[in-house]
């Protein structure tokens, strides 16, 4: 029962939580601005996650041929960067694939066609790559630097929750700086509005979309490295779970809101973590609190925490 652990489990525990809820919410980032702009739901966005962490990998296993990974500090660091960049421009390239050949052809039809076209694709990329790389997992393999960590009272702090909370912290702002600062952001902001009235303004809808896919491709290859870091492995479906937990952290806080999916991220990764404690249930099982979180909030707050209700207009 929860009254049976220290006060030292629990911060441990929302440690943990925090990590988890910094990797959903730039995969939640994802789903956030394509629906804002388009209107639909991405879901293989797990899956650009995904091959973002095996192009990841591959880099990570060059990196550790060449010696890179345990050589001195600066080169570690060097390595982890172009790693962490390899596996961003592997989703980017899957991302924008996607929506050529998936969504754009189905613009103009309802939105059942373009949602059932992301559920193929989800299902096409994960079974092309257990087709081509196998079932067997690949590893993350940790480099010295990562491993190990330091205490603060009671509660060890490992080195790479770290890394992947700051790193995750500072991604959000990035992403926060470019829609709101950029002019490329602006714009993103006026087709989110209304498409017609932005085109008539000058502003290149196509090229604002594949933006919009460029960018949240980036963020979920970052999540599919850190996730495969934190993790030490990753398979052919290493990105569906995620991914629909990260889109339960979108719909939490409130979909196609930024801040919302990064608030309801955050809180999901710390309900995942304290939650199969606090309730006294296996840790095995904690799918299934993340998953009833997305239930209960469409039943009684299906626009989320931070998220408007808007109503729909009739034609």
């Amino acid at each position: 029962m929860a009254e049976n652990y220290p006060l030292s489990f629990w911060i441990s525990q929302a440690l943990n939580g925090l990590v988890l809820g910094g990797v959903y919410a730039l995969v939640a980032l994802g789903y956030t601005l394509v629906y804002g702009i388009l209107l639909m739901i991405n879901f293989a966005h797990g899956e650009v996650m995904m091959i973002g962490a095996f192009t990841g990998v591959f880099a990570l296993q060059f990196f550790t041929a060449l010696g890179w990974m345990s050589g001195p500090t600066t080169l570690v660091v060097l390595a982890l960067l172009l790693i962490a960049a390899a596996g961003m421009l592997g989703s980017i390239a899957t991302g924008v694939t996607l929506e050529r050949v998936a969504y754009r052809p189905l613009r103009g039809a309802p939105r059942l066609v373009p949602l059932i076209s992301a559920i193929g694709a989800s299902l096409f990329l994960q079974y092309s790559v257990l087709l081509v790389f196998g079932v067997s997992p690949r590893t993350y393999t940790r480099p010295p630097l990562l491993e190990g960590g330091f205490r603060v009272g009671d509660v060890f702090v490992p080195y790479t929750g770290v890394i992947i909370f700051v790193t995750s912290l500072l991604l959000m702002l990035a992403l926060y700086l470019i829609v709101q600062r950029t002019k490329l952001g602006k714009a993103m902001r006026a087709v989110a509005e209304d498409k017609g009235t932005a085109a008539l303004m000058g502003i290149d809808v196509d090229r604002v979309i594949v933006f919009t896919f460029i960018l949240s491709a980036a963020l979920a290859g970052a999540a599919g490295v850190m996730l495969g870091f934190h993790n030490t492995v990753v398979k052919f479906n290493s990105g569906f779970v995620p991914g629909l937990k990260a889109f339960t952290a979108a719909v939490l806080g409130g979909i196609g809101n930024i801040p919302g999916a990064m608030v309801g991220a955050l809180l999901l990764g710390l309900i995942e973590a304290i939650g199969p404690s606090a309730l006294g249930i296996p840790t095995e099982y904690k799918d299934i609190i993340a998953f009833s979180v997305l239930v209960i909030v469409l039943i009684f707050r299906p626009s989320g925490l931070l998220g408007e209700v808007v109503s729909e207009k009739k034609a």
